[in-house]
């Protein structure tokens, strides 16, 4: 098989989430058990940091991975979904894994795992834990696919765990209070290791303290630490942070949610230099400064284009979108238009209450089987007050917004991580 044909292999044999959703999900590790005993449990060979949250957990691991690399630690990064490319989950050094290595891991290893039954996650996560170690990472960023206490990374036994935040997301999977949504993301707290929590509520600081406490694991709230002191912008338009340690930290990814962002990959950044990691000013300048480029980062609050302007952000859920909310009311412009779609089992009506009711709507769906019919998004959306028309795919709702766009109006695309997805695949 060559590349293509692997991938379609492994998308019919091994269901993608992104794709189907709840049906490729399976509860409990003892696929992954199966698959670490057979490749000799390669994530015992290399140091890892793991990294859960509903929101920014992309970006906090991209941004560790970046510092890791300029402090010449050759860095596995390990994230998912992919925008684009099924490489791009797997990388050493901001490369993607090769795609021979991808057709060489199937046809060695079929024979084992196609009796398993493996979902897509399972395997993949095996092929990330084995070429991290073929390749002698020192230490690899691992994000957790979904949840934590079972997804199936939480096999790794990390120098640090790093939860986000919570807010709501994969409810079925997860639990409808933020309570029980924490207690699942907590599950990734291991015993003497440190964690550290980007932000919480009242609901859910009680639950890492309890799960902190159980595993004798020191915690730190980034909240509380605060080595953000304050946010700036330079001419560009990129954040400078004032720290604890750092003046004028030049920040590039530019989403209002990045300070928070900031603020727990600063604590984290304490803690692993504290415990041995040998991480220099310069270096996270360098990891700040040029996180996109160093480790291939796309669709957060990303710029595509000037006269119009054009932005994507893969924020998909409440918590994501209501930062998006946010800066879009920052923007000036003469008429924004805005590019949408979500798939079905989000909390749609949760997000289309927050959108601006002053904006034109393009109502679409991605090429993926849980995405919404764009007819139904614009249905819903009617009830909120947000006017337009829908289109049968991305890329007719985009070039219809660029036609009707002037040079000082501003298009804003997302509202799914796949619509972002069918967006960047049109300008490869």
């Amino acid at each position: 098989m060559n590349y293509q044909e692997t991938l379609t292999y492994l998308y019919n044999s091994a269901p993608l989430f992104q794709q189907i959703g709840k049906d490729a999900y399976k509860e409990g590790l003892e696929n992954t058990y199966a698959l670490d005993d057979y490749f000799g449990h390669p994530h015992t060979r290399f140091h890892t940091i793991h990294v859960a949250g509903t929101n920014g957990k992309g970006s906090c691991s991209h941004t560790l991975a970046a510092i890791l690399q300029a402090a010449g630690y050759r860095t596995g990064l390990y994230t998912s979904p992919h925008l684009t490319d099924f490489r791009e989950r797997i990388r050493v050094d901001g490369q993607p894994v090769e795609e021979d290595y991808v057709v060489g891991f199937v046809e060695k290893h079929r024979h084992f795992f196609e009796p398993l039954h493996p979902s897509f996650f399972e395997l993949t996560t095996a092929m990330a834990f084995a070429y991290f170690a073929e390749r002698k990472v020192d230490v690899a960023v691992v994000e957790v696919g979904l949840g934590g206490r079972l997804d199936c990374t939480n096999i790794i036994r990390p120098d640090l765990c790093v939860i986000t935040n919570i807010s709501f997301d994969h409810v079925q999977f997860l639990g409808d209070t933020l309570a029980k949504i924490a207690a699942e993301k907590a599950g990734i707290i291991k015993t003497g290791v440190p964690v550290v929590v980007g932000e919480t509520t009242p609901e859910t600081r009680p639950v890492f303290l309890r799960k902190a406490e159980e595993m004798k694991a020191p915690v730190f709230f980034a909240e509380e630490e605060r080595p953000l002191q304050e946010t700036g912008h330079d001419a560009e338009g990129n954040y400078l942070y004032q720290t604890t340690r750092y003046r004028n930290l030049q920040g590039e990814l530019r989403g209002l949610c990045q300070e928070k962002n900031t603020n727990t990959i600063l604590t984290a950044l304490q803690i692993l230099i504290r415990s041995g990691y040998h991480i220099g000013d310069a270096d996270v300048r360098k990891g700040f400064a040029h996180v996109c480029e160093m480790t291939g980062l796309r669709g957060r609050w990303q710029k595509l284009g000037d006269r119009p302007a054009v932005v994507c952000d893969t924020g998909h859920n409440v918590g994501g979108i209501s930062y998006i909310v946010e800066q879009l009311r920052l923007q000036k412009y003469d008429t924004l238009r805005i590019v949408i779609g979500m798939v079905n089992d989000k909390d749609i009506s949760g997000v289309l209450s927050m959108l601006p009711k002053n904006a034109r709507y393009y109502f679409t769906q991605a090429s993926v089987r849980r995405a919404l019919d764009a007819d139904k998004v614009r249905e819903l959306a009617s009830a909120y007050g947000l006017e337009g028309d829908s289109y049968p795919d991305v890329e007719k709702a985009y070039r219809a917004a660029l036609g009707e766009a002037g040079p000082d109006d501003f298009i804003f695309v997302g509202g799914s991580s796949f619509i972002v997805a069918d967006l960047l695949s049109l300008n490869k």
